[in-house]
C-alpha cells in the first residue's frame, strides 16, 4: 500500500506541473507571438515481479509477465509552433511573420535572441528597436528625414524622403529558420535562444527555401486556443482528483487494518 501513495503521488506531481502550464498559456492569451507549451507524460520504470518468457517447466514458458508500475512524470514541455492570427495594426514598424522563422534581437550581452514577436520601434538613433529597445539584427537605422517607411514581404526596408527627395534602400531584415524550433530554449520577454538540441539558425531572406514571408502593419497574436485550454484544465483537474481519491483509499485501507486487526 505504501507503493500505492507514493504512485498517486507523482500522479498528483504530475497534474500540478500540467496545471501550471495551462495557466501560463492561458495568462499569455494576449501576448503577441506566444506560442503554447504542451507538457509530455512519461511512465516511470516498472517493478518487474513475473518475467514474460520465463519458464514454469522444462517444457513450459510464462505467456505474460507481471509488471507493476512505479508512476509518471512529466518529461519535457514543447512549444507548439502553429501559427497564430494576424491583427493589423497599421503601425509601419509592426511586422509579422507569415510562416516559418524568428526575428533576431541582440540582447545587452551581446548574444543573439530570437522571437516572433515583431513589435519594433525607433530608438533615438534611429535605430529599430524592440519595445524593451534590444536592437533588431542586421541593424537598419532610419535617418530623421524619412517620410515614411515601407518593409517588404521579401524583407525589403525602403524609406521616401521629405520634400519629394526620393527613396532610398535601408537594407533587409533576415528570418533565422531551425531544424528543431522544439529545442529552443524560452527566456521570457517573448524570446527564445537557440540550443544544441535545435541546432544552429539558419539565415535566410523572407519568402525564400521555407522562410516566411513579412507582413508590415500586422502582429502576429498568440495561439492558444482558449477553448483547449479550459478543457485541458478540466481534465487536468478530474485526473488530479482521482489520484488524490485514490490516496484517500488507501488511507482508509490502512486505517481499517490498524483498527480491527491488531
Amino acid at each position: 500500500m505504501d507503493a500505492t501513495l507514493w504512485v498517486a503521488k507523482t500522479g498528483l506531481d504530475a497534474q500540478q506541473t500540467r496545471m501550471n502550464v495551462i495557466s501560463n498559456n492561458l495568462a499569455n492569451v494576449t501576448t503577441t507571438g506566444f506560442k503554447a507549451d504542451r507538457p509530455v507524460f512519461e511512465d516511470l520504470l516498472y517493478q518487474n515481479l513475473r518475467q514474460a518468457g520465463g519458464q514454469t517447466t522444462v517444457n513450459t514458458q510464462n505467456p505474460t509477465g507481471m509488471m507493476v508500475g512505479t508512476g509518471v512524470k512529466i518529461l519535457s514541455t514543447e512549444k507548439i509552433y502553429a501559427q497564430g492570427n494576424m491583427s493589423n495594426t497599421n503601425n509601419p514598424l509592426d511586422l509579422a511573420i507569415s510562416g516559418n522563422g524568428f526575428f533576431q534581437i541582440q540582447q545587452p550581452d551581446g548574444t543573439i535572441a530570437y522571437t516572433r514577436d515583431g513589435t519594433f520601434t525607433v530608438s533615438n538613433t534611429g535605430q529599430i528597436v524592440n519595445s524593451s529597445g534590444m536592437p533588431l539584427i542586421p541593424n537598419i537605422t532610419i535617418p530623421n528625414n524619412a517620410a515614411s517607411v515601407t518593409v517588404g514581404i521579401d524583407g525589403t526596408v525602403s524609406i521616401e524622403l521629405v520634400a519629394g527627395g526620393g527613396s532610398q534602400n535601408l537594407g533587409n531584415i533576415q528570418v533565422a529558420n531551425f531544424i528543431n524550433p522544439s529545442g529552443l530554449t524560452p527566456i521570457g520577454n517573448n524570446m527564445i535562444i537557440a540550443t544544441s538540441a535545435s541546432g544552429p539558425p539558419q539565415l535566410l531572406q523572407p519568402g525564400t527555401n521555407g522562410a516566411g514571408t513579412l507582413l508590415q502593419g500586422n502582429l502576429e497574436t498568440s495561439n492558444v486556443n482558449v477553448v483547449s485550454e479550459m478543457v485541458n484544465m478540466i481534465e487536468t483537474q478530474r485526473a488530479y482528483e482521482m489520484n488524490s481519491k485514490a490516496i484517500a483509499a488507501v488511507d482508509g485501507m490502512l486505517k481499517y487494518i490498524n483498527t480491527n486487526l491488531e
